[in-house]
């Protein structure tokens, strides 16, 4: 019986026309899941990064970038130039040490360059430069090289939870425990086996595995979950942050594109629905700290070209979201790791599985749970962590480093367990979100009541300043609070940390700080508005500059990138 040549063509032809539909229904599929904004598409954000070029505003444009009037900008300028002035007093040895280690130390190159918009950069660089370095810290201070004291309001990147103090008792009391060792690498210190069953106690979690930072953690448990589900892809959330290592950071940053990584948009059913109808993910990470601003980077004074910044916590909604992803992950298969290397320990004794009340599959941690020293850990269900299978002898999924479990690592770490067990250290956490959302309420009445166009929100102790007016200058208020007396990390009014050794005091005196200085620069102008201005039309007149600045600078031929921006638009 032959079969017509019609079939023959029929049926290949409509067998491919079904898989290319399922094609485009899965594409279709995950689009809807992404983000619209570059956070959620990672080439967009590589192809635009490529093309913007720099430019800078003159002596003019710097202080009437929104088209203030000259009086306004004579005013800001005077501003400036005394706030430089009183900089280079009260910090002239921090200062001078940071312009020359800047030479030699490529971390500093860069964070110079990124605390303020570039088109102001360069001038901020050279009139209002930002010590890094310190002398000493002490109770919830910062002495820099000058003797002058800050209210630490960085955190040291999440390091401290506890307070400075709490973190040289542990690294001393560590660094004693081991010292008959010493740095002895490869065997454990018997500290370590305590680690473990402490940190797996709090945890919930069957096994553990030590490593160097918070990355390579992070890293092990995407491995791990690769190498037993047998698939590939990873799912991360639009905004989040997972280390600089290249399958979490798809974006700008990372020179190698990460193929293998899907960003979705966080607190979606779209992202659900990926999920439940693809069959190669391997694993889904989540950053607990993206409650506090979801589908949004980390925020950094660097971007706050207008007033957009947006930020705010629904715990209610951010666990119920969490308790669907858990669903899914496990109906599918799934690895749902938990990073926890920036928050664990700071919203709860339990982390964020214990705050959101749902189960993790893998959690990592870092920063503090060391006392202080760099580290790396990784907890996981048993058959998720083995490295080996028993049947293939040759198939293992390898992970070491030198420095895994270092005895003076794990002796500061024993000393941070062992206080967490203190009624002292567990009183720290009774009511602790009421107490600081509270807090963060009345600074917010303050800020209302004095017609201050800012506010802020949290997540327990982690803080962010928003804006209620659209601005260029938005990025100055991080120097006013630096005048004021207030330590903030590289990224500004972006991320402001506090310690929970903070008393009512302490808070206090940070609070009336925050609003002098708000006070301050709205008194020196910089906070004047057009009343045609919007967030909208700020975006738009810079993307105009940008595109000015290409043309004018010949970007991709022999002429200089670098142009000076002095026209009106």
């Amino acid at each position: 019986m032959s079969i017509p040549i019609k079939w023959l063509v029929a049926v290949p032809l409509a067998l491919a026309l079904v898989a290319a539909a399922r094609t485009l229904r899965a594409q279709w599929r995950l689009s809807a899941a992404k983000h619209p904004s570059f956070a959620g598409h990672a080439r967009l954000a590589r192809a635009f990064a490529r093309i913007v070029p720099y430019y800078e505003y003159d002596e003019s444009r710097f202080f009437s970038a929104d088209g203030a009037p000259a009086s306004v900008a004579a005013m800001r300028r005077e501003a400036f130039e005394t706030l430089g002035g009183r900089f280079a007093q009260q910090h002239p040895a921090t200062l001078a040490l940071t312009r020359a280690a800047q030479t030699t130390i490529s971390d500093l190159q860069f964070t110079s360059r990124y605390r303020v918009p570039f088109q102001f950069s360069r001038r901020v660089r050279e009139r209002l430069g930002a010590g890094a370095f310190l002398g000493a810290s002490q109770g919830v201070e910062l002495v820099d090289l000058d003797g002058r004291r800050s209210y630490d309001l960085t955190g040291s990147y999440g390091v401290n939870v506890f307070g400075y103090d709490c973190y040289k008792e542990c690294i001393d009391r560590g660094a004693a425990a081991v010292r008959d060792l010493g740095p002895v690498l490869g065997a454990y210190h018997p500290i370590v086996a305590d680690n473990a069953a402490r940190l797996l106690a709090i945890c919930g979690l069957d096994e553990i595995s030590f490593h160097m930072s918070g990355t390579e953690a992070v890293m092990q448990a995407v491995r791990l979950a690769r190498y037993h589900t047998g698939r590939r892809r990873l799912v991360r959330f639009s905004g989040a942050y997972h280390g600089w290592w290249g399958d979490v950071q798809p974006g700008p940053g990372n020179p190698v594109p990460a193929r293998d990584t899907l960003t979705l948009k966080d607190l979606d059913d779209a992202s659900l629905r990926v999920l439940r109808s693809r069959r190669d993910i391997a694993c889904v990470l989540v950053n607990p700290l993206q409650a506090l601003h979801p589908n949004a980077a980390a925020p950094a004074d660097s971007a706050l070209v207008d007033g957009a910044r947006l930020a705010g916590v629904d715990r209610a909604g951010y666990s119920a979201w969490l308790r669907a992803l858990r669903e899914v992950c496990t109906a599918r298969g799934i690895v749902l790791i938990f990073d926890e290397v920036f928050v664990g320990f700071r919203l709860a004794l339990g982390g964020a599985q214990e705050y959101f009340g749902v189960r993790a599959d893998l959690v990592t941690y870092g920063k503090t749970v060391a006392g202080g020293l760099p580290v790396g850990v990784l907890c996981g269900r048993r058959e998720l962590m083995r490295r080996f299978r028993e049947d293939r002898p040759a198939d293992v999924c390898f992970a070491r480093g030198t420095f895994n479990s270092h005895p003076y690592v794990m002796g500061a770490m024993q000393a941070f367990l062992t206080r967490l067990e203190t009624p002292e250290t567990r009183a720290l956490y009774t009511g602790l979100d009421e107490r600081w959302n509270a807090r963060a309420a009345a600074l917010n009445e303050r800020f209302a009541a004095a017609d201050l166009p800012v506010q802020v929100a949290n997540l327990s102790t982690i803080w962010t300043i928003t804006y209620r007016r659209p601005s260029r200058y938005h990025w100055m208020l991080q120097y006013y609070l630096r005048d004021a007396g207030l330590a903030l990390s590289w990224v500004g009014t972006g991320r402001l940390i506090f310690s929970l050794n903070y008393t009512a005091a302490d808070y206090a005196e940070v609070a009336d700080r925050i609003v002098a200085a708000a006070q301050k620069m709205l008194h020196e102008g910089w906070w004047w508005s057009a009343p045609q201005a919007t967030n909208a039309r700020i975006r738009r007149r810079v993307f105009v500059e940008m595109l000015q600045a290409r043309r004018a600078s010949g970007i991709g031929s022999s002429r200089s990138p670098r142009s000076k921006w002095s026209g009106a638009l």
